[in-house]
């Protein structure tokens, strides 16, 4: 230990350095997760420099190559690119490594390296959420009982007897403004924002057959506001029966909605419901098309961050575009029985 804070010390090459630092914060007892954050490196990484310190001391930490060339030729570039295929997760300062061990070449510029995740059919993009309760084959059932109710209502729907919405909430961070935008390669792009995670959330309805979307403010999303929704709906359908296809949220399944809704189809047969709601299949919100358009509109905000000084006009910028549907509706034609109504 004392052999290696004296090599630390002694102001070694950076990529010594980072080596002789993911081996003494190992011997620290740091988990090998927090080290990659720290340094920027991979798990892999840590665990690589560890073994060769334990078999070889200092020495093994030491450059191999000194005076490295800066490019690959042809049969070298494609045993990069062939070792990142065979990978699952990818680290820049990894592929940096291997190429430098095996070959002895540093380039100049990250792009280069770049370039070789590019030939190797990787790209950078944001990780998606993912629910591990998901149930694929209740969802695809789910979906398939949804699409049977909607051709069996197929004529009052078309009349505008039965007005059937997809329902969802959103809540609008104010730090949501922040995104990937196009800017000068040699400038930040700032974007005034003083709490991040003020927020507004909104009620949103799209009316399944003609694709009108309804948004509405509300100060939380809970029983209360989602009853106020309800109500609403009611003032703008009010010749109308509403069928709500929406999640099972627990303020949608909570003990004052059902008594609301018990209350407005008091004394109605079922099939003469004032308001029907039907779930969809839980953990998988991206059933829902309402969905798509919170996402999308969020990423109208970000493109046009340049609008907006507050959150006020943060606000005003997402329900303008939800409202005035700058977008197109996809998702909807998920559920096919509504491409053969049009």
């Amino acid at each position: 230990m004392e052999e290696l804070i004296d090599f630390i010390q002694g102001n070694p090459d950076p990529r010594e350095l980072k080596r002789a630092l993911a081996v003494q914060m190992v011997m620290q007892n740091y988990i090998y997760s927090d080290i990659g954050k720290i340094l920027g490196v991979s798990v892999g990484f840590v665990n690589k420099w560890k073994y060769i310190f334990v078999e070889q001391g200092i020495t093994g930490l030491l450059l191999k190559h000194k005076g490295s060339k800066g490019y690959l030729n042809c049969v070298q570039r494609s045993c990069v690119i062939e070792w990142l295929k065979h990978k699952n997760y990818w680290h820049l300062a990894e592929l940096k490594e291997y190429i430098e061990d095996t070959f002895g070449v540093v380039f100049e510029s990250n792009q280069s390296y770049y370039e070789l995740f590019k030939q190797a059919s990787i790209s950078w993009k944001k990780t998606q959420k993912k629910n591990p309760n998901k149930d694929p084959e209740l969802v695809g059932g789910k979906k398939t009982e949804i699409i049977a109710w909607l051709d069996a209502h197929q004529r009052k729907i078309v009349s505008g007897e039965m007005v059937v919405l997809f329902e969802d909430e959103c809540h609008l961070l104010w730090g949501d403004i922040c995104g990937y935008v196009w800017g000068n390669t040699s400038e930040r792009i700032e974007v005034p924002v003083r709490n991040e995670k003020q927020r507004q959330t909104y009620f949103g309805a799209l009316y399944y057959y003609t694709q009108e979307f309804l948004i509405k403010p509300y100060e939380k999303g809970n029983s209360q506001c989602a009853r106020a929704f309800l109500e609403y709906l009611l003032t703008q359908y009010p010749k109308s029966r509403i069928t709500l296809i929406w999640d099972g949220a627990s303020y949608h399944r909570s003990a004052e909605i059902r008594e609301y809704l018990n209350l407005v189809n008091k004394g109605l047969a079922q099939d003469e419901w004032k308001i029907t709601c039907i779930r969809f299949a839980p953990n998988a919100p991206e059933q829902n098309p309402v969905e798509d358009i919170w996402l999308q509109a969020k990423k109208f905000v970000r493109e046009f961050y340049h609008l907006c000084n507050s959150f006020t006009s943060v606000k005003r910028l997402f329900k303008l575009v939800t409202h005035h549907q700058i977008f197109n509706f996809q998702k909807i034609f998920m559920y096919d029985s509504f491409s053969r109504m049009i």
